[in-house]
């Protein structure tokens, strides 16, 4: 038996919602069940749990890759894990620089970038759309005037849905392209028509192994916000397998080899197109929705006994009930009202709820993830019963809204921009 005292770095924490305290403090509490000794490394100074948890805190820069590896050389550790996606190469580089297991930092940089990851996928022989890293808004007229629509437009290097939209014609372009963070660099590609899906999974020994896949629902178009996930997917067979089989061929294309993946994809009628690839956990709730369908399963636990070498094959990686994830999208207006909540959280198949809203805020379009006014994760014993159920429920909260007056938008305007330029 081997006594050696073992340790993990937590690299970069996780962001102070409840989403990220939930996924970073199931990570620290799965090491310590281990024994394994633990430290983190975080920018964000509002997230007590993680130094509850940890053995000790380092407050570093995080996101970028060569100062994150000037603080790791001679330090040591056994496992370097990080569940942030702005994180993931200062990580790969991190893990390179104490000498854990880890992804190729080169990899990774693929990866994070849309286009580069579609282009790989491309020369894989892996089916992907059309699409121009633009620089500018000439270059995406060029772009849609060469190719068939709709198209997408995205940011190169973003996540929760973040300036996503869709522009099925050419006058859509220049306001889809205003609605972009603050970069210099975007991403037009041909929309793909088909139902979508995200794979989640780990590395064992190096190799990807598929946990499940989830089933998303979108809000409607011109944003591509999720609604809800349904965990495991109802599929036929053949078609999971197919999912399976595109997955793990990118992965290893790609020259992925260790951690926690969650892959999207598109299921055409000329069989499974690959969207982004991501190196860490699936958002929304996934690691929970995981760990409840798998009884047993400790996820990052997983990934952790895998770096030590330890026996993985008393895990049951296999889906044996269900469960589903539905957010919240009041009408936009000032919130009067919110009837019926408290007994949605009187359900015991609730497995964890939050609203983000209260009377007197004001809500807008859902543009993206952070616009949505709340969310339910229920469990199941299949996934019919399970997205029934969490469709029920989220109906059953109702929201009563009011229209803004004129004065009260100009006056949240000025305190926006007085609050910016604070």
């Amino acid at each position: 038996m081997n006594d050696t005292p073992r340790s993990l770095l937590f690299w970069g924490g996780s962001a102070p919602m409840d989403l990220g305290r939930d996924v970073g403090t199931r990570l620290l509490r799965q090491a310590a069940a281990r024994k394994v000794g633990t430290q983190v490394t975080v920018e964000f100074p509002d997230v007590p749990e993680l130094a509850a948890l940890a053995g000790a805190l380092h407050r570093t820069e995080v996101e970028d890759p060569a100062a994150a590896a000037a603080w790791a050389r001679g330090r040591q550790f056994d496992v370097v894990l990080g569940v942030r996606e702005q994180v993931q190469v200062a990580l790969a580089e991190v893990a390179r620089a104490v000498g854990a297991p880890g992804n190729p930092p080169e990899a990774v940089r693929t990866v994070r970038d849309k286009d580069r990851c579609r282009q790989a996928l491309r020369e894989a022989g892996l089916p992907q759309p059309e699409f121009r890293l633009c620089a500018d808004l000439a270059e995406a007229r060029a772009f849609l005037e060469g190719t068939a629509g709709p198209w997408i437009v995205k940011p190169r290097d973003a996540s929760g849905s973040l300036g996503v939209r869709k522009v099925t014609a050419p006058g859509e372009l220049a306001d889809a392209v205003a609605a972009l963070p603050a970069r210099t660099e975007f991403i037009v590609e041909q929309f793909v028509e088909g139902p979508e899906y995200s794979v989640e999974g780990v590395f064992l020994r190096g190799e990807p192994r598929v946990l499940a896949v989830t089933e998303k629902k979108l809000l409607p178009p011109p944003n591509f916000v999720e609604a809800g996930h349904v965990l495991p997917a109802d599929l036929p067979t053949g078609l999971r397998q197919e999912f399976e089989q595109a997955v793990t061929g990118a992965l290893k294309a790609l020259e992925l080899r260790f951690g926690v993946f969650h892959v999207e994809l598109w299921s055409t009628a000329d069989g499974p197109v690959l969207g982004e690839v991501h190196v860490r956990n699936g958002g929304d709730w996934i690691h929970l929705m995981l760990e409840h369908a798998i009884p047993g399963l400790d996820l990052f636990g997983l990934v952790i006994d895998d770096a030590l070498g330890s026996d993985t094959g008393a895990y049951e990686l296999t889906p044996s009930r269900a469960a589903a994830v539905r957010f919240l999208a009041p009408p936009p207006g000032r919130v009067s009202r919110v009837a019926g909540w408290d007994e949605v959280l009187r359900h015991p198949a609730v497995l964890k709820a939050d609203l983000t809203v209260r009377p007197g805020d004001v809500v807008g379009e859902i543009r993206e993830s952070y616009d949505r006014a709340g969310y339910l994760v229920v469990g199941a014993d299949t996934p019919r019963q399970a997205a029934e159920l969490a469709e029920r429920l989220a109906a059953a909260v109702r929201f009563e809204t009011e229209a803004e007056t004129e004065a009260e938008t100009e006056a949240e305007t000025e305190a926006e921009t007085e609050e910016a330029g604070a």
